[in-house]
């Protein structure tokens, strides 16, 4: 895997990982993963972080997810887009945080004759979503197996989310289609507020400090 940059977002815990695409005129090669890289030097964050299990979803233009997260087990999320054009929204619920219900996007289109691709790292404590801009495809590997009976999600409409720290563009494409009620499930359009969500006991799973951050 050959890596070609690491950087740390807005949210500092939140990083990309851009590895290289080797290209002639057949087409091109790339080594998406490799164990012994995301334990090397250059991504410090991803050291030790085991694997459990891995994703890939389809989705059509316009369509919203999110916001979701987990405990018991944590579950940190490495996503990618094979093709289309992904935005990747992620917000702070880790009580104590100086970022605490702030939220950022990324921009992650991904073509056939791009020279990189790359990976998001979202770690526990963050609620994650995506809206996409044309039909698109995305892998991700989930440091958590999934426990249904232990996960929650925010509305991403939620009015008392604060986007100040996100791109205005990224920020109105994602709401403008997470306005639109044929493109989002009910149970991610009427997800808690991150109010209700603070109040609720069950909250006091993500706490800063106490998760390693």
């Amino acid at each position: 895997m050959k890596l070609v940059g690491v950087q740390a977002l807005v949210i500092p815990d939140i990083a990309t990982v851009k590895f290289a695409r080797f290209s002639d005129n057949r087409g091109y090669f790339t080594e998406t993963f490799r164990q012994s890289d995301f334990d090397g030097p250059q991504t410090p964050f991803l050291n030790g972080v085991r694997w459990m299990q891995a994703n890939e979803s389809f989705s059509r233009r316009g369509v919203v997810r999110g916001l979701h997260f987990q405990w018991n087990p944590y579950m940190g999320k490495l996503i990618r887009t094979i093709r289309g054009h992904m935005v990747d929204v992620v917000l702070d619920i880790r009580k104590g945080s100086p970022t605490f219900g702030k939220i950022i996007g990324h921009d992650m289109p991904a073509h056939d004759r791009d020279v990189a691709g790359e990976w998001i790292w979202v770690p526990p404590g963050f609620a994650h979503g995506n809206t996409f801009i044309e039909d698109t495809t995305i892998e991700y590997f989930c440091s958590g197996e999934y426990s249904p009976g232990c996960e929650a999600g925010i509305s991403p409409l939620a009015a008392d989310l604060d986007w100040s720290l996100c791109d205005p563009a990224l920020r109105d494409a994602f709401l403008a289609n997470a306005r639109d009620a044929g493109l989002m499930t009910d149970k991610d359009r009427n997800g808690f507020t991150l109010g209700d969500w603070a109040a609720d006991s069950r909250s006091d799973n993500f706490i800063y400090g106490a998760m390693g951050s």
